[in-house]
């Protein structure tokens, strides 16, 4: 019988272990799977709590990409049904630059796809809006792999602090003048495929607007009713039904070749002999384990960055939230009016599983990204930094009745401009049976780390399907 190891429990590495266990049951097996997590539970940067009144607020990711295909078809599989999905209200984004605008509609992760809406929102200069409205006469240029020089260069300074880097700075918890335009698939996309970004993405929205009017719209987020650590309950439910085994508290210490495979030694002392080690991991404590085995795709992934977040939730009386605020989900602040505060979600009308029974408002405000470390802050210092801000920039006195601080750390790996090149040069440079999945290699976000975990199983069921040999 053949057997693969799983490091690692969060998203990436239980969509690799349902995977493989899933396959195990075919005739391309057998192969035993199991799966270590270093932690004392699972979900990795996924987490949910009773907060507020609400018994299930998510900590981390509160939901994911509704139209790409992997995460909803991965909540499906591990046996979530539609029921258990919900979307998002109606409710608008902000962005707060020195007041609340509204976000203008038209776009496409910050990039204009309409014209009129940017003549009339009030968050841009008319200098701004004049050097936006030249991009559709702009040669085509190349801007390398940096995203902040691409789209400065396209339309200007104010498109690009404003919107752009907001949202996408939010979403990544990046500095998007030191990213990677590959690493946003939407934008490079558009970027690869026309002169013209605005016309590109013009075409885009107008294509979705006809797609959709002959069929029910499509939400653009879903999120399980309670809470996103249900589609890790769910998926290590799937796991374990199905044959898998997963041990807790397993820290990985030591990979070394064996004759039959690889040997992975825990901290506690146990070793295991397997074919195959899918590493669903951070970098930083992948390269560690690498170095001994895989010296240069170690030192490759040294170099990889990440960023800390700080995510606060704050209960808000009912009596003491504006009317002005009604029907709004939250708001970015761009980078040149930033201190500690990236974004804050208005939950309660963000989600409407998430509204206290008494009214009051759920917020949850995101305190620091690439360039805006936060690991000075103690716990205290974070929360008056987040009631501090946010009763400025929404204009009252922000008095929240139960608060909670939770820190990711390394929660968001920084795709530097070719970053696509360096992950082909570390798989370029792992032995066989060794793989490694996860945000820190091929996309962040909830599906394309299942899409990523996916991949690594699909790559070792191939592998001992055309070997034909198991271990016994």
């Amino acid at each position: 019988m053949g057997r693969v190891l799983v490091v690692g429990g969060g998203i990436a590495g239980l969509a690799a272990a349902v995977e493989l266990v899933d396959r195990a049951t075919n005739p391309t097996g057998p192969f035993e799977v199991m799966l270590w997590e270093g932690a004392d539970q699972l979900g990795g940067k996924i987490g949910t709590t009773a907060f507020g009144g609400v018994d299930h607020v998510d900590t981390g990711a509160d939901a994911f990409l509704a139209r790409v295909p992997h995460g909803v078809a991965f909540a499906h599989r591990v046996g979530l049904s539609a029921d258990d999905l919900t979307a998002p209200t109606s409710a608008s984004a902000s962005v707060w630059f020195d007041q609340l605008h509204h976000l203008p509609d038209g776009i496409v992760l910050g990039v204009p796809a309409s014209v009129r809406p940017f003549v009339t929102t009030d968050l841009l200069s008319w200098r701004g809006k004049l050097r936006a409205a030249a991009e559709p006469f702009l040669p085509r240029r190349d801007h390398g792999d940096s995203l902040g020089e691409y789209v400065r260069g396209r339309f200007g300074n104010e498109v690009h602090e404003r919107l752009v880097d907001s949202l996408v700075g939010s979403i990544y918890a990046t500095d998007t003048d030191h990213s990677s335009l590959a690493a946003v698939p939407q934008l490079a996309s558009l970027a690869t495929a026309n002169r013209s970004l605005l016309v590109g993405a013009r075409r885009q929205r107008l294509a979705v607007a006809a797609a959709t009017a002959t069929n029910a719209p499509t939400p653009i987020f879903g999120a399980p009713r309670s809470g996103m650590a249900a589609l890790v309950h769910a998926a290590a439910n799937t796991f374990t039904a199905n044959g898998g085994s997963i041990r807790l508290g397993t820290l990985v210490v030591a990979i070394e070749p064996h004759e039959r495979g690889w040997e992975v030694a825990s901290s506690d002392g146990t070793s295991v002999i397997v074919d195959h080690v899918v590493l669903a991991s951070p970098a930083r404590a992948t390269s560690s384990l690498l170095a001994g085995i895989a010296p240069e795709a170690s030192r490759l992934m040294s170099t990889v960055e990440h960023a800390d977040i700080i995510m606060v939730r704050l209960r808000v009386p009912t009596a003491d939230w504006p009317s002005r605020l009604v029907g709004m989900s939250g708001y970015l602040v761009p980078k040149p009016r930033q201190r500690w505060v990236t974004a804050a979600s208005f939950g309660s009308q963000k989600w409407e599983h998430w509204r206290p029974a008494n009214g009051d408002q759920i917020l949850r405000v995101s305190i620091g990204r690439d360039g805006l470390p936060v690991d000075t802050l103690t716990d205290d210092d974070a929360l008056t930094a987040a009631v501090t801000e946010v009763s400025r920039h929404l204009n009252f006195d922000v008095q929240p009745t139960d608060t909670s601080v939770m820190r990711w750390i390394d929660a968001f790996p920084q795709y530097r401009p070719y970053h696509h090149e360096r992950m082909a040069a570390i798989e370029n440079a792992l032995p066989t049976g060794i793989h490694v999945a996860g945000a820190s290699y091929r996309g962040i976000g909830v599906p394309a780390c299942i899409a990523d975990g996916q991949r690594a199983a699909q790559a070792i069921v191939l592998s001992l399907t055309q070997a034909g040999e198991f271990l016994s």
